[in-house]
C-alpha cells in the first residue's frame, strides 16, 4: 500500500529518509489534501529507470517486429552475443 504523507512531514527529513528506505518504493506527499509531489530513495529510482529502459527496448523491438523487421533465432542471437562479449 503507498505510502501517503501530508508536507508538514517533510520537516522531519530523518524520518522520511528512513521510509523511502525501507520500503523502497515512492512516498506521496500532499498538500491541502491533494497529491503535490512524490519522493524516493535513489536505490528505488534507479530501479524504476532500469525497468523503464527495459520496457522502453521491448516496445522498440516489438514496433519493429510489427513493420516487418528482422527476425534472429534466439540460439544464434545467444551465440553471437558469447562470441562478441567472452571470447578473447
Amino acid at each position: 500500500m503507498p505510502q501517503i504523507r501530508p508536507i508538514t512531514d517533510l520537516r522531519n527529513t530523518s524520518e522520511i529518509s528512513e521510509l523511502c528506505h525501507a520500503r523502497q518504493e515512492p512516498v506521496f506527499i500532499t498538500k491541502n489534501g491533494y497529491g503535490d509531489l512524490v519522493i524516493m530513495s535513489i536505490e528505488a529510482y534507479e530501479e524504476l529507470l532500469d525497468t523503464l529502459a527495459a520496457d522502453r527496448a521491448i516496445a522498440e523491438a516489438e514496433a519493429q517486429l510489427a513493420v516487418g523487421g528482422p527476425l534472429i533465432d534466439a540460439q544464434e542471437g545467444l551465440a553471437a552475443l558469447r562470441r562478441k562479449h567472452f571470447s578473447r
